[in-house]
């Protein structure tokens, strides 16, 4: 896919992993739209990026209706807006946390490849790409809800994936570990990202925009499933 004048929508655009992405991919001509709950944020990267901002929260079914209708069709579809929720163990967790952390995570995933799907369908070209974790690969105490998350969009991307194929549609699973982002802060953690020499060995943001880029560019006949990238700072024993 040749990105220049292609039409993207990058979800949680507005900050972190999913700012790099949009950046990335409006810095090499695509026209990008992205998605927000922080009306400032989504201001900030619009003015900068010079990209387009919608708020809409990828959880609501009629936020992604009224994000479709002002868009209209589309080439890519970037989800990755998603959130951690309390790091604790589950049962220290509250009912609504625990369905704020799914729903954000997988089921706003889903209603999107839903919509996405059936205009891709029609028009027998697109590409999907979803942004799952590490955790979805592995287990640590403490994060089990949220890997739940991450590992239903991790499988979710496989079925999709089945689905599209014989439209020309391809879907795409990338799971980055870590990076440099506020997720900790927004988590109340502490961990690599939070100290300066360490995180400037985690994945940039930018860095993670790259890898979209790429998956987006494979030529129509090639996909990528499943990709994975990690810093080598990080030791995951046993692998």
């Amino acid at each position: 896919m040749d990105l220049k004048g292609a039409k993207i929508l990058v979800t949680g655009g507005s900050d972190g992993y999913g700012r790099g992405i949009a950046g990335v991919l409006a810095g090499a001509g695509a026209e990008v739209w992205v998605t927000g709950r922080n009306e400032a944020k989504l201001a900030a990267v619009e003015r900068e990026l010079h990209v387009h901002a919608i708020q809409a929260d990828v959880s609501s079914g009629s936020d992604w209706d009224r994000v479709m209708t002002k868009i209209g069709d589309f080439d890519v579809l970037v989800n990755n807006a998603g959130f951690g929720g309390e790091i604790v163990p589950v049962a220290e967790q509250s009912d609504e946390d625990i369905v704020k952390t799914i729903n954000t995570n997988l089921t706003g995933t889903i209603l999107g490849c839903r919509r996405a799907a059936a205009m891709m369908i029609r028009r027998k070209r697109g590409v999907i790409v979803n942004i799952s974790s590490v955790c979805a690969l592995y287990a640590w105490p403490a994060w089990s809800v949220y890997t739940a998350a991450k590992a239903g969009i991790a499988k979710f991307s496989h079925g999709l994936y089945t689905e599209l194929r014989p439209y020309g549609v391809r879907v795409s699973c990338v799971t980055p570990s870590w990076g440099q982002t506020g997720f900790n802060r927004a988590a109340h953690l502490s961990g690599a990202s939070e100290d300066p020499a360490r995180a400037a060995k985690c994945i940039a943001p930018g860095e993670l925009g790259q890898l979209v880029r790429t998956v987006i560019e494979l030529p129509d006949h090639l996909a990528i499933p499943d990709l994975t990238v990690q810093p080598v700072i990080q030791d995951i024993s046993p692998m």
